[in-house]
């Protein structure tokens, strides 16, 4: 099962700009949550830390299809390296802002900016695999591999985060997250062997390849939907175990769900397919819904974690074949653009899903909160049919 990845972290260049983008991703994980750890340790009012984070959250959704498009048009080694610079700049003002108890304005605002500046390294690890490999079913593995990776980064952070926070200093969570960005993006843009060629634009240019949108916009509301799905489906299993008398369970069930999506991302990047990515698309939207539904009907925290673990086997397997889709129908030349139009979409998701969720625990109770990943999930389904029809498949 492991040749696929040997194959493909054979090539020159390869595990270093892997594991340099696996370092440089993990604020994705950190920052929201340490945000609201710092905030609500200086202010006493998880309100506000939350309205922060949702700064640098919303921040992050909106500019991240514009720096994509700088990506390509620029080349990864200068926009990051800057938008390394800005958003370790930003975040450390941000928790100056915090310590010396400036007006709370001061954090909207340095939080807005640093989610402005994250360096969408996601996407641009996924572009650079897809230039250095050129069989499509090494591209597939690849971007199983991230996809494994991603999940890594969502097990590990918050837990490193929190620990740090709480255990050592409120700021020492950040810090570390900054470092890690800094460092490891500084790290992937020094490999210019493997990096991707931009696509800048002149008097003298072609006109810009044109955007696929009936699959481009079909992929982003799919996205959308598994953002809300995942939001919706954190803040429920958080009250769930509240209610069941041991919050301080919920890491535990969101780990387990995480693994799921590893272990199948493992699996998926092993598997040669006959059936092409927009197929596996409709099948795997359609699976996230139907995973999500059997949540509603648990009542033990041991049968949840069981039921998460198996639920999460339906996310990396739709997530990998969206981004390989994309790949497969976006022009080179807007690739990055593309990745960060579907992460765009992931991240505008989760708000809406927490807080609707939310609302529906006040409410309902938690058991009812999981029906929001459910409608969710048959949005996703609802819009993966749109995708066009042709049969693309993966070769071997």
């Amino acid at each position: 099962m492991l040749t696929s990845y040997r194959r493909i972290l054979g090539r020159p260049g390869a595990l270093r700009f892997s594991m340099a983008g696996l370092f440089a991703r993990l604020p994705i994980s950190m920052v929201g949550l340490g945000i609201v750890l710092l905030v609500s340790a200086a202010t006493g009012s998880y309100g506000v830390a939350g309205a922060v984070s949702a700064a640098y959250m919303l921040a992050n959704a909106g500019f991240a299809i514009l720096q994509g498009r700088l990506l390509d048009r620029l080349g990864q080694g200068r926009v990051l390296s800057v938008a390394s610079g800005g958003f370790g700049v930003a975040v450390a003002l941000l928790v100056w802002s915090v310590q010396s108890d400036w007006p709370i304005v001061t954090s909207y605002v340095f939080a807005a900016i640093g989610g402005a500046f994250l360096p969408q390294v996601g996407s641009c690890v996924r572009a650079r695999w897809s230039f250095v490999l050129e069989r499509p079913a090494d591209v597939q593995t690849a971007y199983a591999l991230e996809a494994v990776l991603d999940e890594a980064v969502f097990i590990l952070g918050p837990i490193l985060v929190t620990v740090l926070a709480t255990a050592w200093h409120p700021v020492a969570g950040l810090a570390v997250a900054v470092v890690a960005c800094v460092v490891g993006t500084l790290a992937f843009t020094a490999q210019t062997a493997t990096e991707p060629p931009a696509h800048p634009r002149s008097a003298t240019s072609e006109p810009r390849p044109a955007m696929p949108w009936r699959t481009v916009v079909a992929l982003a509301i799919v996205c959308a939907a598994l953002g809300v799905l995942f939001g919706a489906a954190e803040v429920t299993t958080v009250a769930f175990a509240e209610e069941h008398g041991h919050k301080s369970w919920s890491g535990a069930l969101l780990a387990l769900w995480a693994l799921g999506s590893l272990t199948a991302g493992v699996l998926t990047g092993a598997i040669h397919w006959r059936r092409g990515p927009a197929v596996r698309v409709r099948w795997g939207a359609l699976a996230m819904a139907c995973a999500m539904m059997p949540l509603t009907f648990v009542g033990s925290l041991p049968l949840m974690g069981v039921v998460l673990f198996v639920a999460g086997f339906a996310i990396a397997p739709t997530m990998i074949a969206t981004m390989s889709l994309t790949e497969a129908t976006v022009p080179p030349g807007r690739l990055t653009e593309g990745m960060a139009i579907m992460q765009t979409g992931l991240v505008a998701g989760v708000a809406p899903g927490a807080t609707l969720s939310g609302l529906v625990v006040d409410h309902q109770g938690a058991s009812a909160a999981y029906l929001v990943s459910v409608a969710a999930g048959l949005v996703a389904a609802a819009a993966a049919q749109a995708l066009p029809r042709e049969r693309t498949t993966i070769a071997p």
